[in-house]
């Protein structure tokens, strides 16, 4: 098979488990073909945590699922030294983050120093225990979940961490169709699919070789750094209200995850360049955790969705 036809078997065989979360799967997707990290928030029950298990069923890559919990510890991470008395030295344990794919199960449920724990592996790829610094395998992709920050027992994950993850993704409720499906299928206390393996890192490797061939022109790059920019100076875009309500714009990484994001969705279409809808398509996951909205806004009910779609309905495409 070539890579469009592992891709579209890939997607097949999460529909044999998963039921109506499409938009989640392609974001995965997105994530798994650039390197990207993914944040995935929505109320429990809504396929979070089964959608990246059957993904990494499907991948044939070393997977590890962490619970983060109130007492976790950055050692439960990372590892630590142990001593061992037969040899009277200190050895080292690896932890759990030595893997190519980690789910980190409701992220938000542990404390701020096992988030920044997260931080070196996330960005540099790397983990040091004592003195000593290990290269993570590639790819090394944290697929994460959370909880809505206003239920109880959570906590705000830190602007730098949120920051490392490519895309944060809202979920919502499915449709009564869905959900009748759903329902139909868990029903059945008999219901087991093993879903085959698909894709091998030889085979992730070439579609992101594919995705690096795929063509932006100059004017949508420029587009996308308006985008930005409009984040930043909404005044100087006509967004005089918005301007009220935004305290810091997206960072420099956002314009790197949305040319990135863009390219990947226009390789999904089939094309071997990116359109405008690319970007508009997927800007509302680059930026919604990168915005960083004041007390004014919280008290107007202002989201950042909303101060996202107000940029992309202001800002031009200047060709």
């Amino acid at each position: 098979m070539d890579s469009r036809e592992k891709i579209n078997a890939l997607l097949n065989e999460m529909s044999q488990v998963v039921v109506g979360q499409e938009r989640l799967i392609n974001r995965l997707l997105v994530g798994l073909f650039t390197g990207g990290h993914v944040l995935l928030e929505g109320v429990p029950g809504l396929a979070k945590t089964l959608t990246i298990n059957t993904l990494a069923k499907i991948l044939d890559l070393n997977f590890h699922r962490i619970q983060f919990t109130p007492d976790l510890l950055p050692a439960d991470l990372v590892g630590t030294m142990i001593y061992n008395p037969l040899k009277n030295e200190f050895e080292v344990k690896k932890g759990p983050i030595f893997a190519q794919i980690i789910l980190a199960d409701e992220i938000n449920r542990a404390p701020a120093k096992v988030q920044s724990a997260l931080l070196e592996a996330m960005a540099e790829k790397q983990v040091t225990i004592g003195d000593t610094t290990y290269p993570l395998d590639k790819p090394f992709l944290v697929l994460a979940t959370q909880n809505p920050v206003e239920q109880e027992g959570t906590f705000p994950l830190p602007e730098a961490q949120v920051d490392r993850f490519m895309l944060k993704v809202f979920l919502n409720y499915l449709d009564k169709e869905q959900e009748l499906e759903v329902m139909r299928k868990m029903s059945n206390m008999d219901f087991q699919y093993e879903v085959k393996t698909i894709m091998n890192l030889e085979d992730i490797q070439k579609i992101r070789k594919e995705i690096n061939q795929i063509t932006i022109s100059e004017t949508l790059e420029k587009y996308i750094i308006e985008l930005i920019f409009a984040t930043r100076n909404p005044a100087e875009y006509g967004l005089v209200q918005e301007a009220n309500y935004i305290q810091f714009g997206a960072s420099p990484r956002a314009s790197i995850h949305l040319n990135l994001a863009a390219k990947v969705m226009a390789y999904l279409e089939g094309r071997d360049y990116v359109l405008p809808e690319d970007i508009k398509e997927m800007a509302p996951d680059v930026l919604n955790h990168r915005i960083i909205l004041n007390y004014v806004a919280e008290a107007d009910g202002i989201s950042t969705l909303q101060i996202i779609q107000s940029i992309l309905s202001s800002v031009a495409i200047n060709r």
